[in-house]
């Protein structure tokens, strides 16, 4: 028996890189998908339909169930239509995995308003278009022990704060929140939450320059340790019915590593009795949180300006 046998899943940015190496690891292990992908460029322009149906095929020729969907995630009929779809043609959905992306790369004092809204737009946009429509589906089932899930996709950038990457960054840490809110909101309904960020060789990371990468000094692109493979086996087991234990969290997987994120938590305060005057503030901020600051781990980023 395969892990995801009599599952179904809709996998967004279904068609290539990471969501490719998603979809065939999923349809291995016995899923019926979706597989949604616009087909478009690294930096969201165009469109092609033939991606996702080409891998849909290939999944159908090996003996699996997938049909492809070749719409544009941040339009939210488009998040709609997914659900419909998998409940149409495999009767359920089990699993939203939102893995869609772009790059618009850009210091911040030379970025224009498109290339933030259009990087801002797919990223959360996407994933509210689908998560929305799949967590009205999910509260309809009122399946406590519904093993529903859904996998999103933040990424180092945003934990790192890549410099050429404002938009990208900002887009990716709010994909954080949304996975903290949707695993607080959708518990009572059997519904898990994560997020995962990824570090493989993909068609958008070749797009970036080396120097304003979150990680430095990585492998080479053939290094198998950079596989897209390797993110898949993580989003296989966050899907999988063996990850109940695990919702609102973030997950980072590097090569054949993966790492396990604390979510935010106060390292050190300053308190008062009343209103706080300048000079006390400081003080306190200084004596007693400066510390606690300079303890923490740096930025990758932090030397930045001393360059």
């Amino acid at each position: 028996m395969g892990v995801l046998d009599g599952r179904v899943a809709i996998i967004t940015g279904g068609a290539r890189g990471i969501g490719a190496a998603i979809s065939r690891r999923f349809a291995a292990e016995g899923a019926a998908m979706v597989i949604n992908d616009l087909g478009g460029a690294a930096d969201g322009t165009g469109s092609d339909a033939s991606a996702a149906e080409t891998l849909a095929q290939e999944i159908r020729d090996a003996g699996g169930r997938a049909v492809a969907d070749g719409g544009d995630v941040a339009d939210t009929a488009t998040g709609t239509r997914l659900v419909e779809t998998a409940v149409a043609e495999f009767g359920q959905l089990d699993i939203l995995v939102n893995s869609a992306g772009v790059l618009r790369d850009r210091m911040i004092f030379n970025m224009s308003d498109d290339e933030w809204d259009t990087v801002i737009r797919v990223h959360l946009r996407g994933h509210f278009s689908t998560s929305r429509a799949a967590a009205a589906y999910f509260r309809s089932r009122r399946e406590p022990d519904g093993h529903f899930r859904i996998v999103n996709f933040t990424s180092h950038s945003g934990l790192e704060g890549s410099p050429g990457q404002a938009n990208y960054a900002s887009a990716k840490m709010g994909i954080i929140g949304l996975t903290y809110s949707l695993a607080q909101g959708l518990a009572r309904y059997g519904v898990t939450a994560n997020a995962i960020a990824p570090a493989a060789a993909t068609r958008l990371v070749a797009t970036v320059d080396p120097s304003k990468r979150a990680i430095q000094d990585r492998p080479p692109e053939d290094d198998p340790s950079r596989s897209p493979d390797n993110i898949a086996e993580l989003a296989l087991y966050v899907a999988s019915p063996r990850a109940d234990w695990l919702s609102g969290r973030v997950l980072g997987s590097m090569g054949f590593q993966v790492d396990l994120y604390e979510n935010p938590t106060v390292v050190a305060s300053a308190t008062s009795d009343g209103p706080w005057a300048f000079d006390d503030l400081a003080a306190q901020l200084e004596s007693s949180v400066r510390p606690q600051a300079d303890g923490l781990p740096t930025s990758l980023f932090a030397d930045q300006a001393n360059r």
